[in-house]
């Protein structure tokens, strides 16, 4: 398809792709309008957009060095932050709900697949790599699609139904506590707590999490550094564990399909640094800035092969299975929730972090003044960040078997 930005127009194409993932992040920090609709979707919608009006090509040699050099660099500096010892100390009791609501998300990942997969191509894909995006987040939701080559149509038109969903469901999430019938079973103490208080001035949800914060030379030199390390040693590791494992028989063809992994050695290796070397990665500031402007020059490349008609034609099943696993998740999470007596208020952030992730929830959290909710709400989603990649490859692996 003839553009008027050639596909080895570098340059050009660079400051386009890095230009709108910027004004992408400073609408939905800026306008509540765009809040709602997400940077995520901002950011796709552009740049699918620039390529049906053939302003911008649909494939160029960019796009293949995001996917295949800016991703993988982006995976560490999201999980720096990741020190599973703190994650297990000082998130409480709401850990145990994380857990479940992820349950929650895989069992609604395998139901939609048994109702939709004569319907959607490469459904055991994409039921991975949206189970490891409702349990972590972006960052799951890449490395899976690059994990299994997923059809980069099939990605854009995954992102638009994903978001929309997600969206949707939170102003549900955020509609819940006006609900008799929630009221009337749960437990609301950090409402309560807030009506009698009086709730502060809230910003937008992305403005209140991605508040301004000092950063050094060193600590840009450090999390590059760290981050370019961990994907070398990941590369080679998985290429050597391909080259031993053999993949006779499904138990070692899926061992190797997992130990082979590229992107799941990134994320064991960057937690185990994380881990046990907490005061050197917890002091690389901006680590999660620059990971999620990474995340954002993906999710603008990935709208440019986007034929409009093909999403079209094929987001509104993908949304009903979207919709599929945030249902069975909500059903779990809840009814676990007043099972265990859980309050209402940490039910909502269980699905949260597990739908949307650790900013959403957090940014929920503070915009509805449940203050003391904020730390343990990061730390389990941040959690998601690395168990969301396991249990989407785990639960494609299955379902391709």
């Amino acid at each position: 398809m003839n553009s008027l930005i050639k596909p080895d127009d570098f340059w050009t194409l660079w400051a386009i792709i890095a230009g709108w993932a910027a004004i992408s992040i400073y609408l939905e920090q800026t306008y509540k309008w765009a809040a709602k609709v997400s940077g995520a979707i901002i950011a796709l919608l552009g740049a699918l957009i620039l390529s049906n009006l053939r302003i911008i090509p649909s494939a160029s040699p960019i796009y293949d060095s995001v996917w295949g050099y800016i991703v993988p660099l982006a995976l560490p500096f999201l999980l720096f932050q990741c020190n599973i010892k703190k994650i297990w100390k000082e998130s409480g009791r709401i850990l145990i709900l994380f857990f479940i609501s992820s349950f929650g998300t895989m069992a609604g990942g395998f139901i939609g697949f048994a109702l939709l997969s004569k319907y959607i191509p490469d459904l055991p894909k994409i039921a991975g790599m949206m189970t490891g995006s409702y349990i972590g987040g972006s960052v799951n939701f890449v490395a899976i699609a690059n994990s299994f080559e997923i059809p980069a149509e099939m990605v854009s038109a995954a992102v638009v139904a994903d978001n929309l969903l997600m969206a949707l469901y939170f102003f549900v999430l955020i509609a819940l506590p006006s609900i008799a019938l929630f009221k009337k079973n749960f437990k609301t103490p950090y409402i309560d707590e807030v009506e009698k208080n009086g709730m502060e001035e809230a910003k937008t949800l992305a403005a209140a999490y991605w508040q301004r914060k000092e950063i050094s030379l060193k600590d840009i030199a450090f999390g590059f550094a760290s981050s370019i390390l961990i994907v070398a040693i990941s590369t080679s590791l998985s290429q050597a564990l391909q080259s031993l494992i053999p993949t006779n028989g499904v138990f070692f063809s899926i061992l190797n399909m997992l130990l082979g992994n590229k992107y799941l050695l990134i994320t064991t290796i960057a937690m185990l640094c994380a881990t046990f070397a907490p005061k050197f990665f917890s002091d690389i500031r901006g680590a999660q800035e620059v990971g999620t402007f990474l995340i954002y020059l993906f999710l603008t490349v990935i709208g440019a092969p986007a034929s409009i008609s093909l999403i079209i034609e094929r987001s509104p099943l993908l949304l009903v299975f979207c919709a599929i696993m945030v249902l069975i998740n909500m059903l779990v999470t809840f009814t676990f929730a007043r099972i265990l007596k859980f309050s209402l208020e940490e039910a909502i952030m269980a699905s949260n972090a597990n739908i949307g992730g650790p900013t959403t929830a957090a940014a929920m959290a503070i915009s509805r003044g449940w203050t003391t909710l904020v730390a343990p709400v990061l730390l389990i989603g941040t959690l998601g960040y690395v168990v969301g990649t396991y249990f989407g490859i785990f639960m494609t692996t299955i379902l391709m078997k």
